[in-house]
């Protein structure tokens, strides 16, 4: 049952619907799903460092993946009132141009009837088209505001393949601010292999997981920020995966570097028309509070703010290794950050459990 008052919400915790999985199935090559004999057990394997011949090939495929039901015992286990759904990385980037429109259309479409099957509980962020174009693009952000429980969308790192900074995607981020919906920014891709030396396999998914993604974030957003995209749509609203990566803690180095750049400088960007690192942290940037640790989620609410942090718990990925107990210890993690950061029971702790998520996602049955 919803706490109407004081309701905890999950902005970030994805799936894979069951016609993502047959999609995958069908597929030889990244991404795919498959067994890996003599196991007959699936395995999901979205990344190339996943795969390789060892015993962490990609990752196992359980129902709490793509059964909805699964979802919401999950919620109810961790005291979860209303979960944000999107779709697991790597969305539908892949996806041949001319077979796009229908697969956002399709995916979208059993995203949000799934959610209608637990009304008040589920709300999702959309997925789009990418490799449609511009206009097909376009076309889908306008379709999602007709989906009754699509809140905003999830976006990787790369856009239309070129990254954030790429001027062709000003009018689909236009398109976004006018239709209100915001972005859950989501790392996939990660850094070249070889920043992780020759012995990256001897460590399992740690390098790529732990620092790979939340640095790709962190770039990406900083190139934003480069390129002057937040002058140019100016009410253009993110929500950052992972406290936003690294950007909390790095901001002041960025602009500072930024402020001492004779080059930006040269070219007319340093003049007061710029939005600083902070402004932009604190007006256009909300972040998650999937961080597992005290130290970083002060880090975030330093930099954006207390009413803009957003509880969330990345399943169906990082499950117990073993049948420890009934809940997970990431969740139980990030609920211990946020008391330890904001404390318990008072408007900062239920604002960021919560309360910012309703308000901004505008979270109501």
């Amino acid at each position: 049952m919803v706490d109407s008052k004081f309701p905890i919400v999950d902005i970030h915790t994805h799936v894979y619907p069951p016609s993502y999985i047959t999609l995958l199935k069908s597929r030889s090559s990244i991404p795919y799903i498959r067994s890996f004999p003599p196991s007959t057990s699936l395995r999901l394997v979205i990344l190339p460092a996943e795969d390789t011949e060892s015993t962490s090939r990609g990752r196992p495929v359980g129902a709490e993946y793509y059964d909805i039901n699964e979802k919401i015992k999950f919620m109810d286990t961790h005291s979860i009132d209303i979960s944000v759904i999107s779709l697991a990385n790597p969305w539908l980037d892949w996806v041949a141009k001319e077979e796009a429109a229908k697969a956002a259309q399709g995916i979208n479409d059993e995203v949000n009837e799934e959610c209608g099957k637990f009304p008040g509980r589920l709300f999702a962020f959309g997925t789009l088209p990418l490799s449609g174009g511009k206009e097909i693009i376009i076309t889908e952000v306008a379709r999602l505001k007709s989906l009754k429980y699509m809140r905003g969308i999830i976006l990787g790192t790369t856009g239309l393949g070129k990254g954030l900074d790429d001027p062709e995607l000003l009018p689909i981020f236009q398109a976004l601010q006018d239709a209100k919906l915001p972005i859950f920014l989501h790392p996939h891709y990660g850094l070249p292999s070889s920043v992780w030396g020759e012995r990256a396999n001897d460590y399992g998914h740690v390098l790529p997981l732990a620092l790979g993604f939340p640095l790709e974030t962190t770039i990406a957003v900083t190139r934003m920020i480069l390129s002057g995209v937040f002058e140019k749509v100016p009410e253009l609203q993110m929500i950052l995966a992972h406290s936003g990566g690294t950007l909390p803690f790095l901001a002041g180095r960025i602009e500072s570097c930024i402020e001492h750049d004779a080059h930006l400088k040269a070219e007319g960007k340093l003049g007061k028309e710029r939005k600083t690192v902070w402004e932009i942290l604190k007006k256009n940037i909300y972040l998650d509070a999937v961080v597992y640790s005290e130290v970083g989620l002060k880090a975030a609410i330093q930099a954006s703010g207390e009413d803009r942090i957003m509880f969330g718990t990345d399943h169906p990925f990082f499950p117990p290794l073993e049948e420890e107990g009934v809940k997970w210890a990431s969740v139980e993690t990030n609920y211990e950050a946020i008391k330890g950061a904001l404390g318990s029971g008072n408007k900062e702790s239920k604002g960021a459990l919560g309360g910012n998520a309703v308000r901004v996602l505008n979270l109501t049955a």
